[in-house]
């Protein structure tokens, strides 16, 4: 819980841009959650920084999302600050060529700004859900490129609010669904990104074919939270899940995608409990079957048991 003088500072550093008790099935890809204490959605930087600073104060939980894909948040919600950055939309061309986007930059407005400007190098990235400061954190890709790929630098808000700072490529420590090294508690904000000039064809190109290949492989159409496992090396978590013979299996309202395995989907009704039922039981069944142990991708937040 929120004390009423934290409540206060909050109210003053944002207006009816913080709310409490707020559910985060509205904030998160997979429409699961239950309440987070405050959901803050500071508009600049000066705003992000003064939220920061109160959650140091009165000793807060944060927890930073975006538009809340590789998220599954517990039925009993979440406790402090929620921070929500999808306000931060920034977006730019910069010499190199290069881009910059601000943590709540859309794939789909990344997408666009290079295909009109005939930017190579990010095609990548067209479809993959979320915003640039969860692509930055989770370095986000497909088989043959990764964020680790293109990004050039990293701008991170300090985690006692009191700062900025830029981390060069060399100094960010990219790993297989992952980025490590950053402060403890740091807000990443930004991302500088190097691409290179083509033609608005050959960029539109590649950036259908591949909307089309996502299209036909996994289940768009109803609520998921992206990928849920991490692909064991040299194999692929939806094959291996698709042989354990749960393709379709259900608890509640959440199941296992029949378009990819790898997949959960809200069908109606869905509550955190089913989803971590369904995830457990693809960890039993394809460990039991092949020996190997499925490693989440999907972030687990909030008071679970």
């Amino acid at each position: 819980m929120i004390g009423e003088e934290a409540r206060k500072d909050l109210l003053d550093a944002l207006g009816d841009r913080v709310q409490f008790e707020a559910p985060m099935s509205r904030q998160t890809s997979l429409r699961i959650g239950g309440p987070a204490d405050a959901l803050a959605k500071p508009a600049t930087r000066d705003e992000l920084q003064a939220v920061l600073r109160i959650c140091r104060r009165y000793a807060l939980p944060q927890t930073l999302i975006g538009s809340g894909f590789n998220c599954l948040v517990a039925d009993k919600g979440i406790d402090g600050v929620v921070i929500n950055l999808r306000k931060f939309r920034e977006l730019q061309e910069r010499p190199g060529p290069a881009i910059y986007a601000e943590a709540g930059v859309s794939h789909s407005a990344i997408t666009r700004f290079c295909t009109d400007r005939g930017f190579t190098g990010m095609e990548f990235a067209a479809g993959i859900p979320g915003t640039v400061g969860g692509w930055i954190m989770m370095n986000a890709g497909i088989g043959v490129r990764e964020q680790k790929d293109v990004a050039l630098e990293v701008g991170i808000v300090s985690p006692d609010g009191t700062g900025e700072e830029s981390i060069g490529r060399s100094a960010l420590d990219f790993r297989y669904r992952e980025l490590r090294g950053l402060p403890d508690g740091a807000v990443v904000i930004s991302a500088l990104f190097g691409v290179e000039k083509s033609s608005k064809e050959a960029v539109k190109a590649e950036v259908d074919r591949l909307l089309a290949h996502r299209s036909s492989t996994q289940p768009l159409d109803v609520p998921s939270c992206g990928s849920v496992f991490r692909n064991p090396e040299g194999d692929f978590a939806g094959r291996l899940i698709e042989q354990a013979g749960l393709c379709g299996e259900r608890v509640g309202g959440a199941e296992i995608s029949t378009v990819h395995a790898n997949f959960i989907a809200n069908r109606g009704g869905a509550t955190a409990a089913d989803v971590l039922a369904l995830i457990g039981r693809a960890q039993s069944q394809v460990q039991e079957r092949f020996g190997i142990t499925l490693q989440r991708e999907v972030h687990v937040m909030g008071r679970t048991e």
